[in-house]
């Protein structure tokens, strides 16, 4: 049942101090995913590790850099010459936003991450990624725009307008 009454909303400073949160959280997934990766797939088992491995750790590198520095500018909060809080940047804990697709890519990142430690097959587990892109983009913008009806209501606004004209002038001749 969904609450009665106005939804709450945040304040500018909430918004900072919970962006500075989601921001270490996910900083703190990047770092242990990583590190637990180079500990087991380069450092324990580095005579068994190929060009593949080291691949991979720099295509996590590179998604996770790419992913934390649009949620830390997203978050960029802006402040005033005396110090005091102006905008406290984009909310990252907003549902249906950029950030929420944003943490999803770092989070799926960080799991076949750490799973391919086991076997270097689990990054075809990462092709999940653009298949969501895939979809997203259908139902957002290519479902809607090849459904949409060809005929629009303004020429019907004008047919009907023409037609009460017509009407009007015979009924005058008459």
């Amino acid at each position: 049942m969904a609450p009665k009454g106005k939804v709450a909303t945040k304040g500018k400073k909430q918004i900072h101090e919970e962006n500075k949160e989601t921001l270490s959280f996910y900083l703190r997934i990047i770092l242990g995913a990583s590190a637990l990766y180079g500990a087991v797939s380069l450092g324990i088992f580095y005579h068994s590790s190929t060009f593949w491995s080291w691949a991979s750790l720099m295509f996590s590198a590179v998604i996770y850099l790419l992913a934390y520095r649009s949620m830390r500018g997203m978050a960029q909060a802006t402040f005033t010459e005396d110090g005091s809080l102006v905008d406290g940047g984009i909310d990252l804990n907003m549902e249906q936003g950029m950030a929420e697709h944003l943490k999803d890519v770092v989070l799926l990142t960080a799991i076949v991450q750490v799973l391919s430690c086991f076997s270097l097959y689990i990054w075809s587990f990462w092709l999940l990624a653009p298949g969501r892109a895939a979809y997203l983009l259908w139902i957002n913008v290519l479902g809607p725009w090849f459904s949409a009806d060809s005929s629009s209501a303004a020429p019907q606004e004008q047919n009907e307008k023409r037609q009460r004209r017509q009407e009007r002038r015979q009924m005058k001749r008459f």
